[in-house]
């Protein structure tokens, strides 16, 4: 049976195009097919724009793996296609003697990765930052910022002139063994379509089990936990140089409202956890006190007034509240038993720092199959 492509990838979000890319480069006939009306709609571009070092992962985890090797890899990637992007550094703050433990802890799991930390005492961090207040902290050189958009149109361009194709607004609704292959039946805008690839990866992010359920003899769909992350932008020059992280919330999936800087400068605080049953990307000024409450702990020159509504994301993570945060799960045939097909759940932070790594691990995966 002859297919009309190689690889039909869905889901165009930043892990989506950077595996459709290097398997376009790699000499396949690629074809990657969105819902949305453009790429990156949902956790892609919604999220800190943060380049990673690898500090809070299980060692020896995909999340942590991955994590440092893509991080080298996105590093690379921006200086050779221009995407922006700073090294900016990052300080995590115990702010209290109480907090000092769970900091030695960041350090040692991170060491155990290859990261590498540098402590500071209080007179070390307010050296850095003046305006933080913390009794001791950690300094990670490798964490930097990156302008995801530019980034997913640099993957896209990437695909593109490798021989690769994008379809957007096209939604998959069926994908169906056949012959030597799949089938992928959906509707794109008001016409139905059926394509057939050699192999089909699940790279459909919040809606990735959703699309699985759809495949005829598929087994072992894990469960899907939304999770909102808000976001305020801080009006004004920001006093920051770095970013700034606190301790990571106790019983959460959080690592705590943060300080983070865009591209242009910008000053911005979150994400914030909060479960959810449908997709809700508003922010309610009413979140504005606690924001204030928590990002006051590590800086007390906090102006809640100036603090304004930004954004929030949704990430789909596979661990519900109170529970254990799980690993990224990659699953080909022997777990789902449809063969040709790679799904990829619980791709949360840091999947846009891993994104070139994980692109490198589902084409082994893929040239396995």
């Amino acid at each position: 049976m002859t297919t009309d492509f190689d690889l039909i990838v869905i889901g165009a979000g930043v892990v989506g195009l950077a595996l459709a890319q290097h398997m376009a480069r790699a000499g396949r006939s690629v074809l990657v097919l969105e819902q949305e009306d453009w790429i990156g709609q949902h956790s892609s571009s919604r999220n800190s724009e943060v380049i990673h070092a690898g500090i809070y992962y299980p060692p020896g985890s995909l999340k942590a793996r991955l994590c440092v090797a893509g991080r080298d890899l996105l590093y690379a990637w921006c200086k050779q296609y221009a995407v922006p992007h700073r090294r900016i550094g990052k300080l995590l703050v115990a702010v209290t003697p109480e907090e000092i433990p769970a900091l030695e802890r960041l350090q040692a799991n991170a060491a155990a990765s290859g990261v590498a930390l540098r402590w500071l005492d209080a007179a070390q961090v307010r050296a850095m930052e003046p305006e933080v207040r913390a009794v001791a902290g950690l300094f990670s050189a490798q964490t930097g910022i990156v302008d995801s958009h530019v980034l997913m149109q640099s993957f896209e361009a990437a695909l593109q002139s490798a021989g690769g194709s994008l379809i957007c607004r096209s939604q998959v609704q069926r994908i169906v063994p056949c012959g030597a292959g799949l089938a992928v039946e959906g509707m794109s805008g008001s016409d139905p379509f059926r394509l057939t690839a050699r192999q089909v990866v699940n790279a459909a992010g919040l809606f990735a089990q959703q699309l699985q359920q759809s495949v005829t003899g598929v087994r072992q769909v894990p469960p899907v936990h939304w999770c909102q992350g808000r976001y305020f932008a801080y009006a004004g020059s920001s006093p920051f140089r770095h970013l700034v992280y606190p301790m990571p919330e106790v019983n959460t999936a959080g690592l705590g409202v943060h300080a983070t800087l865009d591209m242009g400068g910008q000053l911005r605080f979150g994400p914030d956890v909060r479960y959810v049953d449908q997709l809700d990307y508003a922010v309610d000024e009413e979140c504005r006190q606690p924001f204030a409450a928590a990002v006051q702990r590590y800086w007390p020159g906090c102006d809640p007034q100036r603090l304004q509504p930004a954004y929030a994301g949704v990430r789909a993570k596979l661990s519900g509240a109170g529970e254990p945060v799980m690993d990224f799960v990659l699953q080909d045939q022997t777990t789902h038993g449809v063969k040709g097909l790679i799904s990829l759940f619980g791709i949360e932070s840091p999947g846009l720092t891993a994104s070139l790594a994980l692109a490198d691990q589902v084409g082994r995966m893929l040239d396995a199959s």
